[in-house]
């Protein structure tokens, strides 16, 4: 049998085009003066190529060597228990593409739990732990306090220009391939239902819906706007009440686009209680691409990017992160698209 090609540092130092002297610092521990990129990318090469020099201990080399892990944070208020239908689905991009490369996805915390001390203490306590993803719109002050700690940060459905990367839905296309196809089927009377108000994905979502009614003709009338601070079934279910306040209006809405697939499943269920079927009165569609379109009947109709592959670019971006030194951020806006269900159907003939 023929024996193993032996690796030299002067192979290193070639593959990753730096010098054998500084190839030898890092093997031997030297870290003054060296990047931490660098120090992780050269123990990284070294041991893919099977370099193992006698006396080197496999069980104490770098982050590099071992199994590296990504952490995740999520938004206030939420929680693993309590987490939006979104962002586990995103989690599981994030989670599926990190462990086909050898990486771990850790779960750290919510951005409330996390103060200043217990942070430090997360990242200081976990050598292995190499970036951030951060699921949902976090505060300025807290990315800061990520960002004192770990250069490697993606934020996903949020967007924090010049500060790190993100991964963003297309919301002005989400909300068009809606509008569109609502109007295909004769609809003219659209109303709005709103959920996480304050949020920047609310406002997106909602200034998208107003540009794409007047850019097609269409009106859009405050009166069938309800903007509510949760986005969950209660707050679609809340929404649908204030609404049908107005019910005899000359003008209400024969079509509703919600927030996100919650939002519509608190509408839809509120709708039929006060006796207004869905989709044969009223359709309803969401800005959604989640499992609770389909998990129960009428089917929702929804547009906006797969969330799974927004996790998976998550994953991709901070990956990318480890191998290259490169300087900027990358703000990425995946392509939406339309998922049609059972929830929206022509424009009432009576009306």
């Amino acid at each position: 049998m023929a024996r193993p090609r032996k690796v030299s540092q002067t192979q290193i130092a070639r593959d990753l085009g730096v010098s054998q002297a500084l190839v030898s610092l890092a093997l031997n521990g030297r870290k003054t003066g060296i990047s931490v990129e660098t120090y992780d990318r050269i123990w990284a090469h070294a041991i893919a190529l099977g370099y193992t020099p006698k006396g080197m201990r496999v069980d104490s080399a770098p982050n590099a060597r071992r199994r590296r892990e990504i952490g995740y944070i999520l938004r206030s208020p939420l929680r693993l228990y309590s987490q939006s239908n979104f962002f586990s689905h995103v989690q599981h991009g994030l989670h599926t593409t990190l462990e086909a490369v050898g990486c771990t996805a850790l779960f750290l915390g919510a951005e409330d739990e996390l103060d200043a001390r217990k942070l430090g203490q997360t990242f200081e306590s976990r050598e292995s732990l190499v970036g951030t993803v951060l699921l949902g719109e976090v505060g300025v002050r807290f990315l800061d306090r990520v960002r004192a700690l770990t250069p490697r940060i993606v934020a996903v459905s949020a967007g924090f220009p010049g500060f790190c990367h993100s991964v963003n839905s297309n919301e002005q296309q989400s909300v068009e391939l809606l509008v569109d196809h609502l109007i295909d089927r004769g609809h003219t009377e659209i109303g709005w239902l709103g959920g996480n108000l304050g949020l920047g994905r609310h406002t997106q979502r909602r200034n998208a819906l107003k540009t794409a009614l007047e850019l097609r003709g269409l009106t859009a009338r405050d009166e069938y706007w309800i903007d509510e601070t949760s986005g969950d079934r209660i707050a679609g279910s809340n929404a649908v009440s204030n609404l049908f306040t107005r019910r005899r209006d000359k003008h209400f809405p024969t079509a509703l686009i919600c927030y996100n697939g919650l939002v519509a499943r608190g509408a839809v269920n509120t709708l039929h209680k006060l006796g207004l079927a869905v989709p044969d009165e009223i359709s309803v569609v969401a800005v959604d691409h989640t499992r609770v379109l389909f998990e129960e009947n009428p089917v929702l109709t929804g547009a906006s990017a797969i969330p799974e592959k927004m996790g998976e670019a998550a994953a991709r971006l901070i990956l990318e992160s480890l191998e290259s030194d490169r300087g900027g951020f990358t703000d990425l806006v995946l392509p939406a698209e339309l998922v049609l269900g059972t929830s929206s159907g022509p424009r009432p003939k009576a009306r």
